[in-house]
């Protein structure tokens, strides 16, 4: 039964690396569920403060991942449609130009969701989706650090215990 749970807790890691940057995968909350599942396994020895810590850091990252797009978007003057253009714009771009339509998607979606909704010059268009863009890479970010970090504990939990 401890092989299973390791397996099944790699398979969330990994998961939850992809969840970082693919719209639709909870990121953070897959990797914490890894670490769940290894501590159930008796791999990872994590003390139970340890994964209160990343519980809440789970929550916040998720909760930023959510949040910003729209602050940034609002910051910048923007409309809802340029982060819905965003998301948009990572999903066409991660199957039309993969690996680069991950990046240039979301700039070129909400570009064109502010280009399409506000009617608002050129200019104006490009601040906003790049405020939107600038959300969307933090974001990210922070979600593959966080994901990143748990995968690094997961395998120390399981390799070196």
């Amino acid at each position: 039964m401890e092989i299973l749970l390791v397996i099944l807790a790699f398979i969330f890691f990994v998961v939850g690396l992809l969840g970082a940057v693919l719209p639709g995968l909870p990121g953070p909350p897959l990797s914490f569920i890894g670490l769940i599942l290894l501590k159930w396994s008796g791999y990872g020895n994590f003390s139970n403060v340890f994964l209160w810590i990343w519980a809440g850091i789970t929550i916040i990252v998720t909760v930023m991942d959510y949040i910003l797009p729209a602050l940034m978007a609002k910051k910048f003057g923007g409309s809802k449609a340029a982060s819905i253009g965003s998301m948009v714009g990572l999903v066409a771009g991660i199957f039309l130009f993969p690996p680069w339509g991950m990046i240039l998607g979301p700039f070129i979606g909400a570009l064109a969701g502010e280009l399409i909704h506000s009617r608002k010059s050129g200019k104006k268009a490009l601040v906003v989706a790049f405020g939107t863009f600038l959300a969307f890479i933090v974001g990210s970010g922070a979600k593959l650090i966080a994901g990143s970090v748990m995968l690094f504990y997961g395998i120390r939990a399981m390799f070196l215990n």
